[in-house]
């Protein structure tokens, strides 16, 4: 007990004094663990809840052991952590291979080893195996943020990197911090040149995903519930720029999966039971002006490219090829893992599907047997009252149309929960509902009507950031709408939704999740600071994705054409990338020269004065003073003859370096011109 308050005491005291007062190897300590948990922490939400507490319990325990200048574990203790790390890592991620488990295991054995770290070896290897770890950031995220974070842990690992190589004395940590402060701006040229010249090998430029799973964003499936759920999640889905004046928001529908199949509970893509032969065609037919617009994807890991509708050329996708399906959806060849940027022209003004009854539309008005009874009694009703056949589909999709609007529905992000009869409960009993509640009990009526429907799932609708010109479409613009099938126009669209809360679609009405304390705090102060800042940084962000992210393969060779390539490819490229090797390799040696010959003129004349006397037998060192100098050159010729001047020439040498300025200080110039005037005594041994 004694021990340990003494222990304490002397703790309390060290931390008292302040950190400049501690002894350099606690001091140089200390500031490796907070840079390794600085690159550990951008990691935490990233790894399993248990890795980040592991992580922090031991470099708080490691730095506990420096300031009381207690010795580290022994092997047993670190043995045993790291199988528990082995067990945890396997017990959550079913494996001990691969990019989560991988990234898991490097954050704490990069803690684990600051246990073992006695010497500068040590020290080393915790340098380079926390390089390693901060390439791992940028499996999960690319983002100027992450960028910035990286660069703090770059900068703070290269200080102590210097530090280490500085082991005499106790230099400051601001000594070094500057030292690598310019070895960092001496590199950013080789960076950018090899940024812009070294050839993007797609899809090898990257980290390609683990899975197809999406990470956020719209799914292959539709439950009812499931997109009100991304109204909570605020982050950019895509980013549009248009060519030109944008078209109103109400046609900013933006297409993605388009569901048809549906089991009570879940609405899925089309699972159709008739040959492929006899499946419903795209014929997409198009008119009017078209509208043109860039878009730039975040990565979701689905195989999908958003466009408004409707698009009949396939989009510019870099390295990715795109193709349509029968209901206009457009997929590529590999999922979107990294952030993308294409090109695409849409049309407005659109007509698409048969335009009359075809063995194919049978798939779009089945129902599943058992649910929804009291729907199936309202598609009767309204048959008695509009009558039956084609011609009375308008008006059946009219008056469902007009019930929504009147009949005290409200659009709402929490309905409460829904049982199996969802179409029941919604137009009888909730009278509530968000998007996707409203397009599955509309599709399921107008089934029950015999009119063939389906849901479509996508964004509609996003806000025009005025920093940069382009509109941001958040995930919780997700939308899902529907459309019928009406003799001699084929699918039309119908947003029910747009019934229920019209400015759901014309305007900014959006629901939105409950704000922080803090956004609310800034949004009561003045209203339009929140939305300055964050556009403002969305802007940069977005440059960041326009600049660095998106420089593909493209814009390489786009860069050469700038530079005067007439049909530039990869050869050229590589040319190019040589010539600009060999010309800064040149540029580095003549510095190099310039640098040698702007060298000390003071120990250059030196230099050629000891090489001088060397050649008449006096010999000396590197370290020899010009004063010792002139005592071996009497010694050797005495005072007399060319000897005297010679000597008197070598301590003036001396004293213009070392002794204080005065009137008889002779200046360095005027001994380099005596030194050409010397008479050299002659070399008595031949």
């Amino acid at each position: 007990m004694l021990n340990a308050a003494t222990a304490d005491a002397g703790l309390a005291r060290r931390l008292s004094v302040g950190v400049g007062s501690l002894p350099r190897d606690t001091r140089d300590t200390l500031f490796l663990l907070a840079v390794i948990g600085w690159v550990a922490f951008m990691q935490a939400g990233h790894t399993p809840w248990w890795c980040t507490a592991l992580t922090a319990g031991v470099l708080v325990w490691r730095t506990t052991l420096t300031l009381r200048g207690l010795p580290l574990p022994g092997w047993p203790v670190r043995v045993g952590l790291l199988c528990i790390t082995l067990a945890a890592t396997f017990m959550t991620h079913s494996t001990l291979l691969g990019q989560d488990a991988g990234v898991t295991l490097i954050v704490v054995l990069l803690a684990l080893k600051t246990l073992e770290m006695r010497a500068r070896r040590d020290a080393f290897v915790v340098f380079f195996l926390a390089f390693f770890t901060l390439l791992t950031h940028f499996f999960y995220s690319q983002s100027l943020l992450t960028a910035a974070g990286i660069l703090v842990a770059l900068l703070g690992l290269l200080t102590a990197l210097v530090n280490a190589h500085m082991p005499v004395g106790r230099p400051p940590l601001s000594q070094a911090a500057r030292i690598a402060g310019g070895m960092a701006l001496m590199g950013a040229p080789i960076m950018l040149v090899l940024f812009l010249l070294f050839p993007r090998l797609s899809p090898l430029w990257g980290v390609p995903g683990q899975d197809e799973t999406g990470r956020s964003g719209l799914s292959g499936s539709m439950k009812v519930g499931q997109i009100a759920q991304l109204v909570l999640d605020d982050s950019i889905a895509f980013r549009v720029r248009f060519e030109g004046t944008p078209p109103p928001q109400g046609q900013l529908y933006f297409r993605g999966p388009v569901l048809s199949s549906f089991d009570g509970a879940e609405w899925r893509a089309l699972r159709s039971g008739f040959p492929a032969s006899m499946a419903l065609a795209a014929d997409l037919q198009v008119s009017g002006p078209p509208v043109r617009y860039d878009v730039t994807m975040e990565p979701n890991r689905r195989p999908w490219l958003f466009v408004m509708e409707s698009t009949p050329q396939a989009p510019e996708v870099p390295d990715n090829a795109a193709r349509m399906s029968n209901e206009l959806q457009w997929f590529t060849q590999r999922p979107i893992n990294a952030l993308v940027r294409y090109s695409a022209e849409s049309y407005p003004v659109f007509r698409h599907g048969p335009l009359t009854q075809v063995v194919g539309l049978q798939d779009q008005i089945e129902l599943p047997g058992g649910f929804n009874p009291r729907t199936l009694a309202l598609a009767q009703e309204l048959r008695r009252e509009h009558g039956a056949g084609p011609e009375a589909n308008p008006k059946l999709i009219d008056a469902a149309m007009d019930r929504l609007r009147t009949g005290g529905y409200t659009y709402t992000l929490e309905p409460g929960v829904f049982g199996a009869n969802t179409a029941d409960e919604f137009w009888f009993d909730k009278r509530e509902g968000f998007c996707e509640h409203i397009a599955s009990s509309f599709v399921i009526l107008m089934r029950a009507l015999d009119i063939p429907a389906r849901i479509v799932t996508g964004y509609q609708g996003g806000e025009l950031n005025g920093v940069d010109g382009y509109w941001t479409v958040r995930q919780r613009d997700a939308h899902a709408w529907t459309e019928v099938w009406l003799q001699g126009q084929g699918w039309v669209r119908v947003d029910p939704t747009a019934a229920v809360s019209p400015g759901r679609v014309g305007s900014f009405d959006r629901l939105r999740p409950p704000e922080g304390a803090l956004a609310g705090a800034i949004r009561n102060f003045n209203p339009n600071v929140a939305a300055q800042l964050r556009a403002a940084w969305e802007a940069v962000n977005n440059s960041w994705n326009q600049w660095v992210l998106n420089y593909t393969q493209g814009r390489q060779l786009d860069l050469l054409k700038n530079l005067g390539f007439k049909s530039p490819s990869w050869a050229d490229l590589a040319y190019l990338l040589i010539g600009v090797v060999v010309f800064v390799s040149l540029i580095g040696a003549a510095w190099t020269l310039w640098e040698r010959q702007q060298h000390d003129p003071w120990l250059r004349l030196l230099q050629r004065a000891r090489a001088r006397l060397h050649t008449l037998g006096v010999d000396s060192a590197e370290h020899t003073p010009p004063r010792e100098l002139a005592r071996r050159v009497q010694k050797r010729w005495g005072n007399g003859g060319a000897a005297a001047p010679l000597a008197q020439w070598l301590l003036q040498l001396e004293a213009q370096r070392y002794a204080r300025p005065g009137p008889g200080t002779a200046s360095l110039a005027s001994l380099q011109r005596q030194f050409q005037r010397l008479a050299w005594p002659k070399n008595i041994d031949n």
